[in-house]
C-alpha cells in the first residue's frame, strides 16, 4: 500500500530548523533509512510559500492571490509517498521523523491504488494506459 506523509509545521517551526547544512543532514540520514528498508517512492520539499499562489475558485473568474497566506497556521513543506504493508507502518516511519519540535506535524494519508477504482470507465483505462507506457504500472 502507499501512504503519504504530509509535512507540516509552522513559521516558527520551520525558522527552528537551523541552518539549511544541518537540516539536509539531518533529514538526508532519515531518507536514507527510507532507501535502505525499500519503502521510499518519491520525498520532496516545497519552496517557500511566499513564492507561492494561491488559485481560490470562489468567483468566476478564479481570483490568483500570490503567498504568503493569510490565515494559514500550518504550512504544506514537503511530503513523502511510502510504500508499506499498513497504516501502522506509515505511522512507525512518521513517528521517527527528525523534525519532531514543537509545531512539526505529518498528516498520513493512504494513496488509493488504479485498480481500486471502476475499471469500465474510459478515463481510468486512459490513465492506466498512460501509466503502463511510463512504466508506473
Amino acid at each position: 500500500m502507499k501512504y503519504m506523509l504530509i509535512m507540516r509545521a509552522t513559521d516558527d517551526a520551520y525558522a527552528s530548523m537551523g541552518d539549511m547544512d544541518e537540516m539536509l543532514d539531518t533529514i538526508g540520514r532519515f531518507n536514507d533509512e527510507l532507501i535502505r528498508a525499500g519503502v521510499l517512492l518519491a520525498a520532496e520539499g516545497l519552496e517557500d510559500p511566499a513564492e507561492g499562489v494561491v488559485v481560490d475558485y470562489a468567483t468566476d473568474p478564479p481570483v490568483v492571490t500570490d503567498g504568503p497566506y493569510g490565515e494559514t497556521k500550518e504550512l504544506f513543506g514537503g511530503y513523502y509517498i511510502l510504500s508499506v504493508a499498513s497504516k501502522e507502518e506509515a505511522v512507525e516511519w512518521a513517528k521517527r521523523m527528525p523534525a519532531t519540535v514543537p509545531g512539526f506535524k505529518t498528516e498520513i494519508r493512504r494513496v488509493p491504488e488504479i485498480s481500486e477504482f471502476p475499471q469500465d470507465n474510459v478515463w481510468i483505462q486512459k490513465e492506466r494506459a498512460w501509466r503502463e507506457a511510463t512504466g508506473q504500472l
